[in-house]
């Protein structure tokens, strides 16, 4: 169970302490103990990293549920970045050493009083669930704080440290396989009860994320364990529905993953797996396909607890958080996931695997992903690839929402492209909301337009958290980005020019057909362009 009650305990004692005009300044309180951070830079913004938002899971309390943190008495350092978790992915930059000791949390706050309450930006990073961290420097979060929101960043376990599941752990009571979610949880409940020492308000908090950050926000926005952590979500090419590799991670094949990765390792049992050093469970998670040919099988499932039914049946959509949301996806999604066998595939190929997944829709299928030539092939796998995986999914969130009643839904597509951003492929566009434009791998630094774009996208996002808008009060000279509509217009255009556009939405609808009770065929687990 996730274990928290000791912390709300704290609740008023951390209410009364932090309620007051005085400064806030570098050095301050919080529940745990006091901690220093990094002085107001020019731009008077205050920072603190590496604080703990949950016990070091490490050891016996490896594979369960995150525990409050201890106490500390003195004054904590909090000026440096914590350890990162352990990456599954080795070409991915690692900005602090890894450690299972990395359930850490980040604040960059303009407030001067803890009375400011200002509104909070909660970040829950990508990667795939293998990857990524609170350290990542495009995701630094100085710039938009200048917007005047206090921003958080946290780390979380991965992979397999925070998505095994096992049969051994659930007699534990661990509700297994989604370790990782639990960490979020834990952190948003950090927010919740210490948010307002930083001048941020406890009851304004936005959770943001990208690519897996969204689709975690997505399936703790269908929850039961979710309630008062987050009031508004902004979801960047991610989903709620399925995972980023088909349908989500469903209960029992989870735990044969999880039962045939301790078999490897030769642990028989759960002391036994735990007893493992640390990197040799890292080095035998990194993408191995005898275990999982879909590259990761460590990543959330129904596991009956933080995910207790697939999110888009019709118990999940029945509790399933009816906040305001901003949602979108970029035109080139599929890219990034795009297998090499794609350009050595006929239109013969490709309509014979059309045919086997799609059977007497077949015909309904190629007039969306027409497959005549080479290129309308290449063209089309790259489209199907990033409509399932992503775009889709993304579309369906907002769809849903904004048919649940929710008036304040927010669409928006990413096609901008620039000599330092030159495709609008998956993941281009966050460094742009962060204004975080780092020289790019092609060797370009960025224009002025880039930097136009960055300034524009801080504001429409800062708006939403302050004012459930992106137009704010209509003073900053933006373009009107409209509501999303039940009939599927108001989809904004994020581009060389900023503007609602038409968009086709049958193919997601086409997609959207094919679920039962919400769910997509069992065996899209494996789908693959190359196995059409």
């Amino acid at each position: 169970m996730l274990n928290f009650s000791a912390l709300l305990v704290a609740v008023f004692i951390v209410c009364c302490a932090c309620g007051g005009s005085d400064p806030i300044d570098h050095n301050l309180s919080i529940v745990g103990g006091r901690i220093i951070g990094n002085q107001r830079n020019g731009a008077g913004i205050l920072s603190f990293f590496g604080i703990p938002y949950a016990a070091p899971p490490v050891g016996d309390l490896r594979w369960k549920s995150p525990r409050p943190p201890s106490s500390w008495s003195g004054v904590r350092n909090a000026t440096q970045f914590g350890f990162t978790c352990w990456q599954g992915l080795p070409q991915y930059p690692i900005f602090t050493p890894q450690d299972e000791d990395c359930l850490t949390i980040n604040v960059w706050t303009p407030a001067k009083t803890a009375k400011d309450k200002l509104p909070v930006m909660v970040w829950v990073h990508g990667g795939g669930f293998v990857f990524g961290g609170g350290a990542e420097k495009e995701t630094d979060g100085n710039l938009l704080a200048q917007e005047g929101v206090v921003v958080v960043k946290f780390n979380y376990r991965l992979n397999a440290f925070g998505f095994l599941a096992h049969p051994g752990l659930d007699q534990e009571g661990s509700f297994s396989g989604n370790f990782g979610l639990q960490d979020q949880l834990a952190a948003l409940t950090w927010v919740k009860l210490n948010i307002a020492a930083f001048g941020g308000d406890p009851d304004h908090v936005t959770a943001f994320g990208e690519s897996a950050g969204a689709h975690a926000i997505g399936l703790l926005m269908s929850s039961p364990l979710s309630n008062g952590l987050f009031h508004k979500a902004i979801i960047e090419s991610g989903s709620m529905w399925d995972s980023e590799h088909g349908s989500l991670m469903p209960f029992d094949l989870a735990r044969r993953n999880g039962t045939n990765f301790a078999a490897r390792l030769n642990a028989t049992t759960i002391p036994q797996l735990r007893a493992v050093p640390a990197q040799t469970i890292n080095d035998n998670t990194i993408f191995d396909f005898a275990i999982d040919p879909t590259l990761i099988c460590f990543t959330p499932g129904v596991d009956r607890f933080v995910v207790p039914e697939p999110p888009a049946t019709k118990a999940s959509l029945k509790r399933q958080l009816k906040i305001p949301l901003m949602a979108g996806w970029n035109r080139l999604e599929g890219n990034g996931f795009l297998p090499r066998a794609i350009p050595h595939m006929s239109p013969a190929q490709f309509k014979a695997g059309a045919e086997k997944y799609f059977g007497a829709r077949t015909l309904e299928f190629l007039a969306l992903y027409p497959a005549d030539s080479r290129g309308q092939v290449n063209t089309s796998a790259d489209t199907l690839i990033g409509d399932l995986v992503i775009s889709e999914q993304t579309w369906e969130i907002g769809d849903t929402l904004r048919n649940s009643g929710v008036s304040d839904v927010y669409m928006y597509l990413y096609n901008y492209s620039s000599p330092y951003s030159p495709l609008p492929n998956h993941g281009v566009e966050f460094p742009f909301v962060f204004g975080n434009l780092l020289p790019s791998r092609i060797g370009v630094s960025p224009g002025k337009e880039d930097f136009a774009l960055s300034a524009k996208l801080r504001k429409y996002w800062t708006n939403f958290a302050k004012y459930t808008n992106p137009n704010g009060q209509g003073t900053d000279g933006l373009p009107i980005w409209p509501r999303y509509t039940t009939y599927g217009t108001g989809i904004f255009g994020i581009a060389n020019t900023l503007g609602p556009i038409e968009y086709d939405l049958n193919r997601y609808r086409f997609i959207k057909s094919l679920r039962k009770n919400g769910v997509l065929p069992t065996e899209w687990m494996n789908i693959n362009v190359d196995s059409l």
